[in-house]
């Protein structure tokens, strides 16, 4: 799956607000290139909440594990709550990332810096892991929907 396959895929989302830095438009350097997914119907981005899901085409600082230097790596990240990560890793996100290769393509990982979080993360997702992250993209769209209804008043 290419990233731009699957950005249409999430920006197809009912509800779904994207924001993709880049420069000059007064956003840092860092996130020049990324994307960052939000629920937000009215396109307006939560002031109180952080993004569902994120592409990363880089390293960061003190986010370097996944090895996206070179051309053409990125790096999907999806908040997926404590008992998801607990499903999908086979570890208690409190018991911190472990030593692995956050670097390896197309594996389901904990997030090397917010897996504590709930976040897992997914280097170049191919044809072993693009369906599931399509799903998880889609139920994190879900349960961003839910959390806004509740935050509003609402019943999700």
């Amino acid at each position: 799956m290419s990233m731009e396959e699957l950005l249409e895929t999430i920006r197809a989302f009912d509800g779904v607000r994207e924001l993709a830095p880049t420069e000059g438009d007064g956003s840092p350097e860092t996130a020049w290139g990324d994307h960052f997914f939000y629920y937000a119907p009215d396109g307006t981005i939560p002031a109180r909440a952080q993004p569902y899901a994120t592409i990363v085409t880089k390293d960061h600082p003190g986010d370097a594990l996944s090895g996206l230097g070179p051309a053409g790596r990125w790096r999907v990240n999806i908040h997926v709550g404590r008992a998801r990560y607990t499903e999908l890793t086979g570890e208690d996100p409190s018991g911190g990332p472990g030593s692995r290769d956050f670097g390896a393509a197309d594996v389901i990982l904990p997030h090397p810096v917010y897996g504590a979080l709930g976040w897992i993360a997914v280097v170049n997702p191919g044809e072993r892991t693009a369906p599931a992250v399509v799903a998880l993209l889609s139920e994190a769209h879900e349960n961003a929907r839910h959390r806004a209804a509740r935050r509003a008043g609402g019943v999700p």
